[in-house]
């Protein structure tokens, strides 16, 4: 795939971790990734340690963009070539779903333009993923033309096995180069 303006959303996960190591491949194939974050991925992560791996300034709230006339999360949706959500949680996936503008995250995809290629790789508990909500949620995003990454099965953060893993950075590689 040719260079490419990568838009990465972070939500709150365990599985967040992984947002680096995708963050820094991205780059290292020569990709430009800009990052939004919601504040509970704060938790797990730190926007420093994405800024420091892209070389660019992360998005956490929109209190953040008072240095501009110009809202950033629109600005970063505008140029963006492709979304990618690396984990997208339950909540995350219902504010998508239901176009609620809640945090950075929800607002910055909110603003992408339509042709924008959107691809979500889920992460969440085995029974919030095959909840009847959880499952609306993903049927309204597909038929907007979201492509979802997983989730695979295995070994939860919650001590649970099954349905919920966020897929492998290899994987999401994969699919958004293609």
């Amino acid at each position: 795939m040719e260079a490419k303006r990568i838009l990465l959303g972070i939500s709150g996960s365990i599985a967040a971790y992984k947002a680096a190591d995708l963050a820094s491949q991205l780059v290292r194939a020569g990709h430009e990734v800009d990052v939004v974050m919601t504040r509970h991925a704060t938790e797990f992560i730190a926007p420093l340690t994405l800024q420091t791996l892209t070389r660019r300034a992360v998005l956490v709230s929109l209190e953040d963009e008072k240095q501009s006339w110009k809202p950033g999360h629109i600005e970063l949706a505008d140029a963006a070539d492709v979304f990618v959500c690396a984990p997208a949680t339950a909540n995350t996936l219902a504010n998508f779903a239901h176009g609620l503008a809640s945090d950075s995250l929800a607002s910055v995809y909110l603003a992408l333009p339509r042709e924008t290629p959107v691809f979500l790789a889920p992460a969440m508990n085995g029974k919030m993923w095959l909840h009847p909500a959880t499952c609306r949620n993903v049927a309204m995003l597909r038929d907007d033309g979201c492509r979802f990454i997983g989730p695979g099965s295995g070994d939860l953060a919650c001590g649970y096995q099954g349905p919920g893993r966020m897929a492998e950075v290899a994987e999401i590689l994969e699919e958004i180069t293609r």
